[in-house]
């Protein structure tokens, strides 16, 4: 935050580009039919908190145009003000509430046309994210939809599931791969998700981790036909629970602990014949549902106990929505899609900010996937 730090650049991009938004909606359709048009710029140093940056200020034939966020003439900015103008933009506040900060702070209100324009100015940068080439293999990815309620053209509060893809890539540097908003969470949809990974360059994923929607692991296995499949072994816990009468629950959970926490798959294998032998009349459906999925909630077994933890659950993604979660908990409903995407890539972008370092102990995780899957993961 001081004086040449990391912030003074990301301040005057976020400067240029409300002035740039102001500049949009000033020339209205009503200011071109009277002839008015861009006439270049006039480019000045404003002192901040930050240190100096470089303002350009649009102009117009008419001289019409009376920028709001940094003023004719003015140089210096407040420290209030450029802190202000970082949180509101990252954010992403509601029009109505930056335009109520700025007329109290600045003594000027700016329209909700100007700040939409301001923020509009993500999109671009947002288009480019998510056609960006990918890594060529990923280690493991994981796979969930967050969901949210945005105004639909009739005016009604309705669903849509985002997407979210992070991966691990071979030298352990986490990243959301993608970011795709949806009606609904579907196997089909997560098909055209996994389509669009492919399309942008990745060949090969080590090991999936997903929870137990029904085609999801058939939707990855038409993709990528190499790619270990893990269930979510607290997902499945979850629906367990629910199905086994209050009065069992405690002592059924610490039974069926023996199976998912066992040292190996064959001793998982015969604590869960002894679960079926002691629950299984009273609760079939449960034990039914571990039968069925077995081998895809099993497939930990096969690692190491680093790799086991990162894998046997889908934590990782979950603890990335919790984090979009805080910044989007007072959005009760979006008024679109597009402001919805606009606000969770920018609350990612500074997610992503401490995602600097590979994960702890990578270098001998990479090693012992290297020798589990060979050519499909070179490290040298």
């Amino acid at each position: 935050m001081g004086k040449d730090g990391a912030f003074a650049p990301l301040l005057e991009s976020i400067l240029n580009a409300a002035l740039e938004g102001e500049m949009d909606a000033h020339l209205s359709d009503a200011e071109r039919n009277l002839g008015n048009r861009r006439n270049g710029r006039m480019d000045k140093q404003v002192q901040t908190p930050l240190g100096e940056v470089t303002v350009s200020t649009p102009r117009d034939r008419t001289s019409s145009f009376e920028p709001q966020f940094i003023k004719k003439r003015e140089t210096i900015l407040a420290e209030s003000v450029a802190d202000r103008i970082i949180g509101l933009y990252a954010l992403g506040n509601s029009t109505r509430q930056i335009s109520d900060w700025m007329e109290e702070n600045l003594g000027n209100r700016v329209s909700a046309d100007t700040i939409s324009s301001i923020t509009d100015r993500v999109l671009p940068e947002i288009k480019s994210w998510r056609s960006r080439p990918l890594e060529r293999v990923y280690a493991i990815v994981w796979l969930d939809a967050i969901h949210y309620k945005v105004m639909d053209e009739s005016g009604r509060a309705v669903s849509r599931a985002i997407y979210n893809i992070i991966g691990i890539d071979k030298d352990g540097h986490k990243d959301v791969l993608g970011m795709y908003i949806s009606k609904s969470e579907g196997a089909n949809y997560w098909l055209s998700v996994l389509t669009d990974l492919q399309n942008r360059g990745v060949e090969d994923i080590l090991i999936a981790c997903i929870d137990n929607l029904t085609g999801f692991a058939d939707a990855i296995s038409s993709v990528f036909p190499d790619t270990t499949v893990q269930l979510c072994i607290v997902h499945q816990i979850r629906n367990s629970y629910k199905y086994v009468g209050s009065k069992h629950q405690k002592e059924f959970l610490k039974d069926l602990k023996t199976v998912y926490r066992a040292v190996n798959k064959e001793t998982a294998e015969v604590n869960l014949d002894s679960l079926q032998d002691k629950w299984g009349e009273q609760y079939p459906i449960v034990i039914k549902s571990w039968r069925d999925n077995w081998e895809r909630l099993s497939a930990y077994f096969e690692y190491t106990e680093a790799i086991r933890r990162m894998i046997y659950t889908t934590n990782t993604v979950e603890g990335y929505h919790r984090q979009l979660r805080k910044v989007t908990k007072n959005k009760g409903v979006f008024p679109n899609d597009t402001s919805l995407e606009k606000l969770v890539y920018l609350a990612y972008r500074n997610i992503r900010k401490k995602w600097t370092m590979s994960l702890a102990n990578w270098a001998i995780i990479a090693g012992q996937l290297a020798i589990k899957f060979g050519e499909r993961f070179r490290i040298l």
